[in-house]
């Protein structure tokens, strides 16, 4: 196993441990080349290649995909059928780069929907990547926060029910030890492509500290250059937590001589 050299950019500020992205556009990408909607998703493989591949020479810790959500499982038969396969394909093909450059790979979500030739790969790739030393690349597949935060207070309520745990010392820390993944940091950066202005039930529990990028590249053409223009926006935020930012802080008491 090569792991490339880690070439972190120089952004004049704060670099972003955890990046998630809302990979986005797909459909219109092909739509505005006169091409079905497939061919969007084939070509967005390139992306998600090439973003993983830079995001890990970078020095990202993690990153995360939101590939396949649970309302997509709505979307006509063929089109699912296709993204299966194409997930799959995705799965067996990118071992390759994805033990070049020393990432782990997890998905996280209701992965016991998908398709049993699709969840064998997965858990394949999965169990080949997980001593990498590098960067932690999460899909999302089936997912859905909303369908997160349910399942994991019906694992509450379970276990207050068999006594392993009280009502009254359930807590923000305690709920997320009930998410899909428990030990990954909150992301520091959300990037959704393609300008649409929302989170469509991804990571709710986990972004609300995000700074947020919105960029109107759809993720067929999400590469190299728009992953900079997002981490030279997040560098030059001040991420204040509901907090003051230092300097702005008001004065103590003691000093205006109250």
């Amino acid at each position: 196993m090569t792991q490339q050299p880690i070439a972190r950019p120089d952004l004049g500020g704060p670099f972003p441990e955890h990046i998630a992205i809302i990979m986005d556009g797909n459909g219109r990408w092909a739509a505005q080349q006169g091409l079905r909607r497939v061919f969007g998703h084939k070509e967005g493989i390139g992306s998600v290649r090439e973003i993983t591949t830079e995001c890990a020479r970078m020095g990202v810790r993690s990153l995360t995909l939101y590939a396949f959500s649970v309302e997509n499982w709505k979307r006509p038969g063929p089109e699912v059928r296709y993204l299966m396969s194409l997930l799959r394909s995705f799965l067996v093909r990118e071992r390759k780069t994805l033990m070049e450059n020393a990432v782990r790979l997890r998905a996280i979500g209701r992965i016991s929907d998908l398709p049993a030739a699709v969840l064998e790969e997965l858990r394949r790739t999965e169990e080949l990547t997980k001593s990498n030393p590098g960067m932690l690349l999460r899909l999302a597949l089936s997912y859905g926060s909303r369908t997160e935060i349910a399942d994991a207070l019906r694992h509450v309520v379970q276990d207050a029910q068999d006594g392993l745990i009280q009502p009254g010392d359930v807590d923000e820390e305690t709920l997320r030890d009930y998410l899909y993944d428990t030990t990954t940091p909150d992301p520091d950066l959300l990037i959704r492509t393609a300008g649409e202005m929302r989170v469509s039930n991804f990571l709710l529990w986990q972004i609300s500290y995000s700074e947020f990028h919105v960029t109107d590249v759809c993720w067929p053409e999400f590469r190299r250059p728009a992953l900079l223009e997002a981490l030279r926006a997040y560098a030059r935020r001040q991420r204040k937590f509901g907090g003051l930012i230092a300097d702005q802080a008001p004065p103590r008491a003691s000093e205006t001589g109250a």
